[in-house]
């Protein structure tokens, strides 16, 4: 049985709301070797489609414990990178890296040039971006066939308020595309809304589809047949997960100064990752942003041990000491240790003859290399996925967009020439 690769699983609600649940990769919809998409009778064979992901953390990094001593395919994983063991082998860190238009004459903070440089290589206008941001650029090329053109994530919520502080993802001049942080509304955008009886989440969304899945079933060889229920595990895993969150979650968004925020960002980051994953396993989009913390970040981080002070405040108050060194390297840390998750659940999922990880462009950076100067060159950065040459360290003098256009030159086959401003010159390092 070959099986179309944009096949969803449907059900109509009560109320007659649509549910769609799409299929992970089975090997129904590949040819013999696993290698491209089985096309129908006299056409030809598809690539398996080629995916791209951005994730933003605000404020900057400890360069000392965040960057490693060495470099090469030999050096050994820093402190704050020590999370991506399992996935070295997909990771090139990069360092040195600057963030050109940071010092374009715009208006606004560090923090402000900071986020337009790294994410559209334009200058702040005083409410947003000059242009639109790197992700946007490519979902206009490669995003057409896809239900979502892209997805914008986030997970942690505070901020100052402002637009540059809350968006990382811009469609053009002041045009914001803001993150969906509630898990809840991000599930019911993929899979369809539920009816108010559903709301408690007492129930399933698999619960609709079964006549679907009953038919589909028997007609799957018996390696598909489990990936089905792994697949159909992982979704009510998500429901459960979801369900577990407090009833009011992201309907009281805390203030700034507000100093009872001791949300449990992990947790949430590890439902909205694998919600992406699902996204991008299911054909529904090919292109994300994943904000994990905003702009000028605020954050508090009770699971750390650190309710006393925000990430701001952490990065500005006698940042150079020892122990604010410390406090900063098991911060910047967690960000790692959430990519590094996001990236396992990638590699977890078999996709043709490898798995989804290989057929994935992924782009880490944060807003600053040293937060408390607002430091915008030397900065450090992870690529990783397909394609990318992994396992390694490389000091750089390029730019972001440099970055951006080898990814996309050369890694997703979808040429940007000089639509990122600051892009110059592929780095035959990366790849």
């Amino acid at each position: 049985m070959k099986l179309d690769r944009r096949k969803f699983l449907r059900g109509i609600s009560a109320s007659g709301a649509l549910v769609r649940i799409g299929l992970p990769p089975l090997a129904a919809m590949f040819n013999f070797n696993g290698t491209a998409y089985a096309a129908p009778a006299k056409k030809g064979d598809e690539a398996i489609e080629s995916r791209f992901m951005i994730w933003w953390n605000g404020n900057g990094i400890p360069e000392r414990y965040w960057i490693p001593e060495t470099t090469g395919p030999a050096y050994e994983l820093s402190p704050c990178l020590a999370p991506l063991e399992p996935v070295r082998d997909y990771v090139h860190v990069v360092s040195g890296i600057d963030n050109v238009a940071a010092r374009l004459n715009g208006q606004g903070n560090g923090h402000f040039t900071a986020l337009c440089g790294s994410m559209t290589g334009t200058a702040y206008t005083g409410r947003g971006a000059s242009g639109p941001s790197i992700d946007q650029i490519l979902a206009a090329k490669m995003g057409a066939k896809s239900r979502f053109h892209s997805l914008q994530i986030g997970v942690a919520q505070e901020s100052h308020g402002e637009n540059v502080h809350r968006n990382m993802s811009w469609a053009g001049y002041d045009r914001a595309l803001p993150p969906e942080m509630i898990p809840q509304n991000l599930f019911d955008r993929l899979f369809g809304k539920k009816d108010q009886d559903w709301v408690g989440r007492k129930e399933s969304i698999l619960d609709l589809v079964g006549g679907d899945v009953a038919e589909l079933k028997p007609a799957l060889g018996h390696e598909d047949q489990q990936r089905l229920e792994e697949h159909l595990s992982s979704v009510r895993d998500l429901e459960r997960a979801i369900a577990s969150l407090p009833p009011d979650y992201g309907k009281n968004l805390k203030e700034p100064e507000d100093i009872s925020d001791l949300t449990d960002y992990p947790k949430i980051a590890k439902i909205q990752s694998d919600l992406l994953v699902q996204a991008f396993a299911t054909k529904q989009t090919r292109v994300a942003s994943y904000m994990l913390t905003k702009c000028q970040s605020l954050t508090r981080f009770p699971w750390l041990g650190l309710s006393a002070n925000r990430h701001h405040d952490y990065t500005h108050n006698n940042a150079g000491s020892p122990e604010q060194q410390r406090i900063l390297r098991d911060i910047t840390r967690w960000h790692v240790e959430e990519f590094s998750y996001f990236l396992q659940r990638m590699k977890a999922v078999p996709e043709g003859d490898g798995n989804l990880l290989d057929h994935t462009a992924c782009v880490y950076l944060h807003e600053h290399a040293e937060a408390n100067p607002h430091k915008c060159n030397g900065l450090a950065a992870l690529v990783a996925g397909g394609g990318i040459k992994g396992g390694t360290h490389t000091k750089s003098h390029n730019s972001f967009g440099d970055i951006y256009l080898t990814i996309a030159d050369e890694v997703l086959k979808t040429p940007i020439g000089k639509e990122f401003p600051t892009a110059e010159e592929k780095m035959s390092e990366l790849i």
